[in-house]
Parts: C-alpha cells; structure tokens; sequence
C-alpha cells in the first residue's frame, strides 16, 4: 500500500528543492491523501505550453522536449527518491509501490506564470 508521511517528505525535500533552484523554478511540495507526494509548480522559466496542467508522470518523454523534459525526468526521479519501489501488476489488479508521484505545473485557481 502506498504511503507518504510528513517524515517522508521532509527527507526527499531537499534534493526537489535542489532541482526546483536548479532550473530556477518555483513550487511547493504536499502530501496528498497520505498516499501521492505532489510537486505544485507556481512559476519558472520553462514554458509548458499552458499554464494549468497535470503532467502525466508516465508519459513524459513523448509528450515534452527540451528542457520542460529534461527539468520534470529530473524532478520525478527525485521525488521517488532511493527507497522508491512499484511492485504494480495491473493484469492481477495487484497495486504495491512505496507511493505515488504527481506534478502540477499551475493549479485550477491559480495559474503557472511563465517568467523570462
């Protein structure tokens, strides 16, 4: 069963907020449901081509280039961290991983802003 505490995060928040400053990005860090460790992007650089969207953490390499690709690999492997598991088997419907992943570049009431 996935499982986020707030020990959790504070020990992976370095290393985020290393490639937040890194790419000079701007974004809070939640734990979501005790379950999902979420990444709230509010503003940076990178453009992204909108400014609310819920990036689908599986499919960032077909779906961005550049460096929004680089910066968001590079974030996604740091929030799993080194004690990152997935044991998931959808075929059984068997869902087993240390937690979940997500990463907001904006939020619905609250745009990203692209700063140059």
């Amino acid at each position: 069963m996935a499982y986020v505490s707030q020990e959790m995060k504070s020990k992976l928040a370095p290393a985020i907020k290393a490639v937040l400053k890194k790419y000079n990005m701007k974004g809070t860090i939640a734990v979501q449901n005790y379950s999902t460790l979420v990444v709230n992007l509010k503003e940076g650089p990178i453009n992204f081509g909108n400014d609310y969207i819920q990036v689908n953490v599986y499919w960032i390499n077909d779906h961005y280039a550049g460096k929004a690709k680089a910066f968001l690999s590079e974030l996604l492997e740091v929030m799993k961290g080194p004690d990152y598991f997935c044991k998931d088997d959808s075929q059984t419907d068997y869902f087993h991983r240390s937690h979940y992943t997500d990463i907001n570049v904006g939020k619905w009431n609250k745009p990203y802003t692209l700063v140059k």
